[in-house]
């Protein structure tokens, strides 16, 4: 896949001398440290920005002047939660560092996705704000290189098989598609024009044998905003590196690599430079919100700050970087990786949970924390996702009267509620606190559940289907906002199922009536069962078997004093992804 030159280059730049690159470095530290008419780091700004934050300096986050959403958010370059303030009202821009495709993407990548997904879906649909959400595609990289080797196919081919799975597995884990995905193949041109400014800045070097690098002296005390979130180590590359924290911009090709032309030569982008370039050329100057997973933060996105910067000439590039936790499998202390041979791919793992089971899993612990998968943990958000559904079926056949109820304390409902929605909108609004918020639905479940307690002859109370309405409602909302559906999919085969089932179960429900019929004063019939006729409790016992037999076949019956509703639970395993979680009921 070698690339043709875009263009004529100018032959490459000279080193400055010695004392020129001083000179420049003190220049350009007096005008990044220049104050900015309007600015007040110690102050939030709430209405519309006067200046950009990009023109402030110094390691020390400065609160950006813009709009203030009301909402918190850790922000890893204070190392606290900061107030969430926008460039442009009701807009967040967004920039994710995308996989580098060479190989199936597996739960570790899918945690971190789908994580930011749901805090994406928050501001969205909760807090009203548009998201513009741009994903780089490393589509050219060592590796992929060594796997279009392993295999005897171009680079091309393996990007492009790899690219399409990816994309595949974040929609079978319903993560909404970003704005755009901007692949690096196709920008390296944009790479080598950036390339090229951050070199007349000052602030990079190219060598004799082909290579760019990054200047880090020239940046003074200014690199290290994330030195200690994990272990720093350099890169390897030219010895003839002025410091060995320097890393690539641009280095040459090997013989039999791809290609493109570049002022210092045939090669090829460094990896941190691809972020920097194709987030600037999709945000400009000013990027309000930078995602991706711990591991990234050093040194890609310390290096990814070094090079805006130095681009743009700015002292905050960035104004938020989220960072989510690893992805361990339980009793490991290592991430889930490829490089560890400890990782489950996306494809396998949905054989045997659904999607929205997934994403329970994520919902149940901070975005920003570790997160230990084992079958436990899955269960348990299998659990949560099947009490919720339970507490739904049963209101509903309350609300159609098939469940009969003692007196329903319907004010205290409404306000357990009203409760409800406020503590999930502040708990979200505080850093995306998802398992508080998850917390606050499961306690409103308990206190509609304690209120329908099915009763065999209702004693002429008064009924409150609307409240029950509104916590339906509300909770099958608030899972939406979060990418779970708890709506009602109906596949062809439950079509055919549910007629089927409703004859079963009123057949049933006859028989059972008839079963349970009372001898008038009498005292006959069996011990456990006074009153009834003798004669008549095999069929009772007969329908408590047909009902035990067709549970693990899926068709749920629910006996409510002399009346039965039914529910149909599809397997999570051995149905396609589009059926995983699937239920009906009447």
């Amino acid at each position: 896949i070698t690339q043709p030159p875009r263009g004529p280059y100018p032959s490459p730049l000279r080193l400055q001398t010695t004392a020129a690159r001083a000179m420049w470095k003190q220049v350009s530290s007096l005008l990044w440290r220049a104050p900015v008419p309007g600015l007040s780091p110690a102050v939030t700004v709430r209405s519309k920005s006067h200046g950009p934050s990009c023109s402030v300096s110094g390691r020390e986050w400065v609160r950006p002047s813009g709009f203030d959403t009301g909402l918190k958010t850790f922000n890893s370059l204070s190392k606290q939660k900061e107030p969430l303030i926008l460039t442009r009202e009701g807009v967040a821009t967004w920039y994710s560092c995308g996989p580098t495709v060479y190989d199936h993407a597996h739960l570790g990548h899918a945690s971190s996705y789908v994580r930011f997904d749901i805090l994406q879906r928050i501001l969205s649909r909760l807090f009203g704000i548009t998201v513009i959400h741009a994903v780089v595609i490393t589509d050219i990289d060592d590796k992929i290189i060594r796997r279009s080797w392993e295999e005897n196919v171009s680079p091309a081919a393996i990007s492009a098989v790899y690219e399409d799975e990816f994309k595949r597995d974040m929609l079978s884990l319903k993560v909404v598609p970003p704005a755009v995905y901007l692949r690096v193949t196709e920008n390296v041109h944009h790479i080598v024009a950036f390339i090229e400014k951050i070199i007349k800045n000052g602030h990079a070097y190219a060598t004799k044998e082909g290579d760019v690098y990054f200047d880090i002296q020239s940046i003074g005390g200014r690199y290290g905003r994330f030195v200690g979130a994990v272990d720093p180590q350099g890169e390897p590359g030219s010895s003839n590196k002025r410091d060995p924290r320097d890393f690539a911009l641009w280095k040459p090709s090997k013989p039999q690599e791809p290609y493109w032309e570049s002022p210092w030569g045939r090669g090829r982008p460094g990896w941190h430079i691809e972020c920097s370039t194709i987030a600037s050329s999709m945000f400009g100057r000013q990027l309000d919100i930078h995602s991706g997973g711990i591991d990234l933060a050093f040194p890609h996105h310390e290096n990814e700050i070094a090079q805006s910067e130095a681009y743009h000439q700015c002292g905050q590039w960035a104004n938020y970087f989220l960072h989510s936790g690893h992805l361990h499998l339980k009793g490991s202390p290592e991430k889930m990786s490829k490089s560890l041979k400890n990782y489950i791919s996306i494809k396998d793992f949905l054989q045997s949970y659904s999607a929205n089971e997934f994403r329970m899993f994520c919902l149940l612990s901070k975005y920003r924390s570790a997160i230990d998968y084992s079958d436990s943990s899955m269960l348990e958000a299998r659990s949560t996702l099947d009490t919720i559904s339970t507490f739904c079926h049963d209101a509903q056949a309350y609300m159609k009267g098939q469940l009969q109820c003692s007196h329903v304390q319907e004010d205290f409902l409404w306000s357990r509620l009203a409760e409800t929605k406020s503590t999930v909108m502040n708990t979200l609004a505080d850093d995306f606190d998802t398992p508080r918020a998850i917390s606050a639905l499961m306690n409103l479940v308990y206190h509609g559940n304690c209120q329908l307690q099915p009763v065999s002859t209702p004693a002429g109370a008064a009924r409150s289907p609307a409240v029950f309405g509104a916590m339906v409602t509300y909770l099958r909302d608030v899972l939406d906002v979060f990418g779970i559906d708890l709506h009602t999919k109906v596949s062809t085969f439950s079509v055919i199922l549910q007629p089927v089932v409703e004859q079963l179960t009123q057949f049933r429900s006859k028989v059972r009536e008839f079963a349970l019929a009372r001898q008038d004063g009498s005292s006959t019939g069996s011990p456990s069962r006074p009153g009834l006729y003798p004669d008549r409790i095999p069929l009772l016992k007969a329908c408590d078997a047909l009902r035990d037999d067709l549970a693990p076949l899926g068709v749920l019956i629910k006996d409510r004093g002399a009346t039965s509703t039914w529910e149909i639970k599809m397997s999570a395993r051995g149905q396609g992804p589009e059926d995983k979680g699937e239920e009906t009921s009447s």
